[in-house]
Order: structure tokens, then sequence, then C-alpha cells
């Protein structure tokens, strides 16, 4: 049964390039882009019609002659490129490239829209060339936070996708908008039902992505180093054992003063010492310095730095326990289950519509990491290859360099 489809689809195919030669002889590089995988395409999103999908086709190639996408070149968006208002981010797991559109508000009104649309097919032909044997499809990310108005940021996304829908179909795999304007809620569901791509299209928010930011952990920092002095800033009566520490010791005062329980001071008055155990009057004052001085303890927390048998605040000591409770006397307050009176739509609701939120944030998370990740414009130079990449991609850095040191001799 298998062997049997795959002759339909090929006949269906063939037909399709009988079509188009009828109509007009195909160029060399037409012929080249009219390739199997390209109408096999066509015919999927056109429900396997060859009429329809020829003619479609037809139409790609008339409007890929008028951009002119066989003479688009990095060179002619330098501006572009050095932004990096759309670029190729990367691939994800399955190889697919990631597009990220980085684009302002005021950029189509200093800019015609022939030339944000080839900006636009620029960063697609670079997306496909990069592309395995067995990929066909990529990820675009709009990044929309740099938008103030709802209404320009849905223009500016329905001509992307309409170009993706007629030009370019089969292609897109999912799509994330990002931080919209506040209305593009409202507005994206009244056009929603009209976008043939808008079941692959995403809103998330970046808020909801704070928790997994990968600066968190305290132990990536340097400690701050315990503040030390030198012997000579120690009073000359001070006797200092065999396990001196010459470092501040921060204490808990035992005074009647609980106001102020923290003392700094040069004295210790731990149960264990090294030294004289009961302090004359010729020695008041004097540094009595224990084994905890001995270590890193200069700032610790006051209760290492307490006696044994004492507790926190010595003025304000807890109240013993009187009696034992049990665990499973105590009394834990469940969620009422939802009633039928009380929420009636709960029960009649689809699952794809309560789930809708957390379904995207879930196929956002593994995007996550392209969407912050800093802009590189040598890397992305890196992925053009010729004619797109223009002359910086043919001339090599190595030779270059090579080029200005031997220029500099003269």
């Amino acid at each position: 049964m298998g062997n049997k489809d795959q002759t339909i689809q090929k006949e269906r195919v063939e037909s399709v390039l009988s079509l188009l030669r009828k109509q007009a002889p195909l160029t060399l590089k037409q012929e080249k882009f009219c390739n199997y995988a390209c109408i096999e395409r066509f015919l999927k999103s056109r429900g396997d019609n060859v009429k329809r999908a020829a003619k479609q086709l037809r139409a790609c190639l008339s409007w890929r002659e008028s951009i002119g996408t066989d003479h688009l070149i990095a060179d002619e968006l330098s501006a572009e490129l050095a932004e990096g208002v759309a670029y190729v981010a990367g691939h994800d797991d399955e190889s697919r490239p990631v597009m990220i559109f980085r684009i302002k508000q005021d950029y189509q009104k200093f800019h015609s829209q022939k030339l944000f649309t080839r900006l636009l097919v620029f960063t697609l032909e670079v997306a496909i060339q990069t592309m395995p044997r067995n990929v066909e499809q990529f990820v675009l990310l709009f990044d929309a936070s740099f938008y103030r108005s709802a209404s320009a940021f849905m223009n500016m996304l329905l001509a992307t996708l309409k170009i993706i829908t007629e030009y370019y179909p089969g292609r897109l795999h999912k799509a994330f908008v990002i931080d919209p304007p506040s209305l593009f809620s409202y507005l994206w569901k009244g056009v929603r039902p009209f976008v043939e791509l808008s079941p692959l299209t995403m809103v998330v928010s970046s808020l909801d992505f704070e928790d997994s930011l990968d600066f968190n952990h305290f132990p990536s920092y340097p400690r701050a180093s315990s503040l030390r002095f030198g012997p000579s800033s120690l009073p000359p009566t001070a006797k200092i054992g065999s396990c001196a520490s010459s470092r501040f010791s921060f204490t808990v005062s035992h005074s009647v003063d609980s106001v102020k329980p923290w003392n700094l001071t040069l004295t210790d008055t731990s149960s264990s010492k090294v030294g004289p155990t009961k302090p004359s009057p010729s020695t008041l004052g004097s540094a009595l310095i224990s084994p905890l001085n001995a270590r890193s303890l200069s700032f610790a927390s006051p209760v290492a730095r307490a006696p044994r048998g004492k507790g926190f605040f010595p003025s304000t000591p807890l109240p013993e326990k009187t009696q034992i409770v049990d665990p499973a006397s105590i009394y834990h307050p469940r969620t009422p289950k939802p009633s039928f009176l009380q929420s009636p739509a709960t029960f009649f609701k689809k699952e794809c519509h309560i789930n809708r939120s957390e379904r995207s944030r879930d196929s956002f998370l593994p995007f996550l990491k392209f969407y912050r990740r800093p802009y590189d414009e040598m890397t992305y130079r890196s992925k053009m290859r010729p004619p797109l990449g223009g002359l910086i991609s043919i001339v090599s850095p190595q030779l270059r360099r090579s080029h200005m040191s031997v220029s500099q001799r003269f």
C-alpha cells in the first residue's frame, strides 16, 4: 500500500512539472528550485490538487523573480546585520534552524516595505541553506517587546505569516510571539480564525521564565574575605596563646542590654580557651583566643559563637515544652472540591482550552536559550554561503589578516 501511494505522489509531482513547463519554459535556477521535495510541499498545502499546486508554484516563481532572491547578498543589509534585527540564532535538538526577529517599531517608518520583505526573505534563505538534508522546517521567534502599538506589530506579523504561507508552504514548524503589547491578545483573537498558520503561532511572556535563570546560584559568586589586622595593632599587654589568630571575633554580649546583643570585641567568653582561664586585673582587656577563633569564623553565626548550654538570646529564653503534640492530631484543611453549582462551566471545558497557556510555555522552553543568547554578527555571517554571504563570506578572515599584515610593511 505504501509503494502505491508513493507511485501516485510521484505521478502528481510529474503532472505539476508538466503544467509548469507548458505555461512557460523554466530556467536552470527554476528547475533547481522545483525539486521533488518542493513540489511535494506545495501539493500538501493545496490538498494534493495538481492544478492549484501548479498555480501557486508559478506565482511563487514569479514573486521570487520580482524580489530578486538570486541576487540577495549580505552587503545590502549590513546595517541590519550589525544591529541584529533578524538573524539565525542556531539549531534546536531536531536540527531545525531558529530565527529571531527583533524589529523595532520605527524600522518600517524609515524603510520601505520592499526592503523589509528583502530582509525577511534573506533571513529565510539563510535558514534554509543551513538545514540538513532530512530537515525541511524552521522556527520563528518574534521579539515584540520593541513595539508600543499592537496594531503596528499585528501588521508586521500578518505580512510575515502571509509570505511564509504563500511562498514557503510547509516550512514553518512553530512561531512564538514574545512579550507583545497589551492589546495584541484582543486583536489576535479576532484575526486568528482567518490566518492559515495561526495553529502554529503561540503567544508567550518572558516573565514566566524568570525562574529558569542560570545565574541564581550563589556558589558561582566569589565570597567576601574575612577582615584581618596585623599583630602590631594589638595592645602591648596582650598575651596570646599558642593557638592565636589575628582576627576579629564576633560574639554575643551577655549583658542586660538585649537591644544590642552583638558586640565586636577582642575577648572571647567561650568555655574552651587556650591560655589563662581566669583573667586577672593585670591582664584585663587582653585577647583570650579559643579554638573557635583559630578558624575562619570572623562573621559566623552567633549560634556557633555562643557558649554551649545557652540560648540564642540569653535575655529572652524560649519557653519549655510542656506537652507532646501528636502529628496525626494536627488538622490540615483541604481545598474544597469544585461543586457543580459553584462552577458548572468547568465540567464542559475542553482540555485544550484549559492548558493552552501551559502548552505554550512548555513548547517555548526548548527555545528559551536562543532568545537569551546574545547576538554575534560574525557567528551569524559564518553560517551564510555564497552568494548570500557576499564578498565577506568569500574572503576568509585568515586571508584578510594576512593581507593587512603584508600591506602594513610598505
